[in-house]
């Protein structure tokens, strides 16, 4: 008998150990994993310093809230804007979720502001996924995640299926577009750079704000700190999580301006003194792994591999989609991806699935070349069963 709610369905392995990229469940059977926890643990399992870390602040404070100052949010919110290259002002929360709707007041707030008539609805695009709140569901451009069950949804969030299609659409209303540069859910998919380059000068022009909904691709996942730099664009807002803290639950808004005062929002557990040291000890591993070259030798090899399987299963698979480390292999046929996913688990490999038809990997971004190999080769055991 469970006491848990059922809106998970969970496989049946319970993990209780993992080092780097190998995971252990109960019955002592290893996993690699390439799933890292949905993009979470971006330094893998049991991250020596990031363990010291944990160690080190437990023995010394965990949590005050925001009635007090904490110097390591202002560390962690110097270090961020520093790596985006931009003064920014930050937000700390404690998912993705949250840190879209803190980008939601922040719109509607600049919206408030700026313009004599109030401008309140923000766009977004087709496939895309932004969390489950009420507010997020509906900024979430998939019909799935808007059954009738949680209706009413609010008002003010509108999607469409390009960028284009988002141009042509925005009125007298409109006060901000969100997209994800590289759709997580919604099928691993990079969105093209002049389309973007497009959006982001359209807006500027109008001077509507643009917010890049990093959650997932950001965070070095793609190879750089934050997609938005390979597209070469620099957005009003960014929202992050997943990869940020390492493991432990971190969320975080940045904007270009400092829109809210005093009481507009807040969060009791947001930016605590654990998440936040956890956090930059994250960020601080994660630039030394850019720095030394590796980060981009760990996603020229990982794509390599993911190349050579399109090419020797040609029957089975479309194309490679995706940025960095945040990949995806295109099925030619929706009805494996069922198959393929329960077959990795069996052979002790964890992968993801997004959209319809599409494999996901977003292994820790410090997966050493051994544990790519392995997985590959259990990877590979899989697919005999097509």
């Amino acid at each position: 008998m469970s006491y848990l709610m059922s809106n998970y369905k969970k496989e049946d392995i319970v993990f209780t150990e993992g080092k780097n990229s190998v995971l252990i469940d109960k019955n002592g059977k290893d996993y690699i994993d390439f799933a890292a926890g949905i993009g979470v643990c971006s330094l893998g399992h049991a991250n020596d310093k990031i363990l010291k870390t944990i160690n080190k602040q437990s023995k010394k404070i965990l949590h005050t809230s925001n009635l007090y100052k904490n110097e390591t949010q202002e560390k962690l919110a110097k270090k961020i804007s520093k790596l985006l290259g931009y003064k920014t002002y930050a937000f700390f929360c404690n998912s993705g979720a949250e840190a879209n709707e803190c980008a939601i007041k922040l719109a509607r707030k600049y919206g408030t502001q700026n313009f004599k008539e109030k401008k309140y609805e923000i766009l977004s695009l087709k496939n895309s996924f932004h969390g489950r709140t009420i507010a997020t569901l509906k900024l979430t451009g998939q019909d799935k995640f808007h059954p009738k069950d949680f209706a009413p949804y609010p008002d003010g969030f509108k999607f469409f299926d390009s960028i284009d299609e988002i141009i042509e659409n925005i009125n007298e209303k409109t006060v901000a577009v969100i997209i994800e540069l590289v759709q997580g859910e919604g099928g691993v998919k990079a969105l093209d750079k002049d389309s973007v380059a497009k959006l982001s000068e359209v807006l500027k022009q109008r001077n509507l704000l643009l917010i890049t909904d990093e959650v997932q691709c950001g965070v070095y996942r793609t190879g750089e700190f934050v997609a938005s730099k390979e597209y070469g664009i620099k957005p009003d807002i960014i929202t992050f999580a997943k990869g940020l803290g390492g493991g432990v639950p971190i969320g975080a808004c940045v904007s270009k301006e400092d829109i809210f005062t005093f009481g507009d929002h807040g969060s009791t557990f947001g930016g605590n003194h654990l998440v936040t040291n956890v956090a930059l000890t994250t960020l601080n591993e994660l630039v030394k792994l850019k720095k030394s070259g590796d980060l981009d030798k760990n996603i020229k090899n990982f794509q390599k591999h993911l190349d050579e399987i399109i090419k020797d299963y040609p029957l089975i698979f479309e194309k490679r989609t995706g940025l960095g480390l945040m990949q995806g292999l295109v099925l030619k046929d929706s009805k494996n991806l069922d198959i393929i996913y329960k077959k990795c688990l069996e052979n002790g490999l964890l992968i993801l699935k997004s959209g319809t038809n599409i494999l996901r990997f977003l292994p820790p971004l410090n997966i050493d070349k051994d544990e790519i190999k392995e997985g590959f080769k259990r990877f590979k055991t899989s697919l005999k069963c097509l």
